[in-house]
């Protein structure tokens, strides 16, 4: 699948200067809840000299699970030291990453649930009792030498906590849920971005590229960006309402944040299907997409907007959604096709 502007997933030109991410807890805008609850802890984990409890963070990308990582290791004052499940392929691989954790230090684990198991059998005595048991030799000679580490604070994040097995899950004493920003909350973040750019941000300007931003971060940043580009090619540089209309219209992305292929997904469980409910692998051979990009990329934020229900029987249209893209709603209510959906 082409990379799409609206993708919360983050894409190669995501780069960002270091000042554009906030580095302390009270520079953070959004998740308050999270905010309060890591607050306590932290000031707790520092009153005692000790390394915090392990994190667990969980949420659609693009909400800042990754920021919130190093500003915990911030906050604490210590190292910290990133890798992605995937690419711990082998058991010596988290070893080596360990051994060189110093007292207190933060590992952040992103896509934590994309890790062999293997490897994730290795950190439970780590997670657990701050040790690692090494093989040494095969057969009948073979032994286990136990390296005892650093207590050190364990940082994951995962878009699918579903995907997480018990043993592992239960080890975090801190687990939080990052959700969707609010329209507000991203206009906060999207001025302090366009200070830290230099860009001439207005109130209606920052409002019109938060309608668009999917409630994430990510997307915001990712749309003043493109914005910016607009205005300093075809206007003075100023990011006001008209340009961030006109530069998103030409990305094709409305005002809901919707862009074209969240369009043809809509229009299709209408036209083809009259309006579901319809199986998930239907619709991904239809679109000619990954199921998994259909579930976790485009979903969430239909879902939580109202445009789409899913239902044991598959996926459905919304009245809402029908209004927004000028399509006739196929059924009410009363449609027999509603007839034990939710029981």
């Amino acid at each position: 699948m082409a990379e799409r502007i609206v993708q919360f997933k983050k894409r190669a030109d995501d780069v960002e200067p270091p000042s554009l991410r906030p580095r302390r807890l009270d520079e953070y805008i959004g998740q308050t809840r999270v905010k309060e609850a890591l607050s306590v802890a932290l000031q707790a984990a520092k009153n005692r000299g000790e390394a915090l409890d392990h994190v667990l963070f969980y949420g659609p990308p693009g909400l800042g699970k990754t920021t919130l990582a190093h500003i915990i290791a911030q906050e604490l004052g210590v190292h910290i030291m990133t890798a992605s499940g995937p690419t711990l392929e082998k058991a010596k691989d988290l070893a080596a990453i360990l051994t060189n954790l110093g007292r207190r230090d933060v590992l952040f684990i992103d896509e934590i649930h994309r890790m062999n198991r293997a490897v994730e059998e290795t950190l439970y005595p780590a997670m657990e009792d701050f040790h690692i048991d090494i093989p040494i030799g095969t057969g009948p000679s073979a032994r286990i030498i136990q390296l005892k580490l650093e207590n050190f604070t364990l940082i994951g994040a995962t878009t699918r906590a579903g995907l997480l097995t018990g043993p592992l899950r239960d080890r975090f004493g801190i687990a939080q849920h990052l959700d969707f920003y609010s329209e507000e909350e991203l206009e906060a973040i999207l001025h302090r971005s366009a200070r830290v750019l230099g860009v001439a941000l207005t109130e209606k300007g920052a409002r019109e590229i938060a309608t668009r931003a999917r409630g994430t971060p990510r997307v915001a940043n990712r749309l003043l960006k493109r914005v910016r580009d607009w205005a300093d090619v075809m206007k003075d540089g100023r990011v006001d309402a008209g340009e961030a209309v006109a530069a998103c219209k030409v990305l094709g992305i409305d005002e809901k944040g919707l862009d074209t292929l969240d369009r043809r997904f809509l229009g299709l469980i209408v036209d083809y299907y009259d309006g579901g409910p319809v199986g998930i692998e239907t619709l991904a051979a239809t679109l000619n997409e990954e199921r998994d990009t259909i579930t976790d990329v485009m979903e969430p934020y239909l879902l939580k907007i109202g445009f789409l229900q899913r239902t044991p029987r598959g996926r459905m249209i919304t009245r809402p959604a029908c209004e927004h893209l000028g399509l006739d709603y196929p059924f009410d209510k009363g449609d027999e096709r509603h007839a034990g959906l939710f029981g």
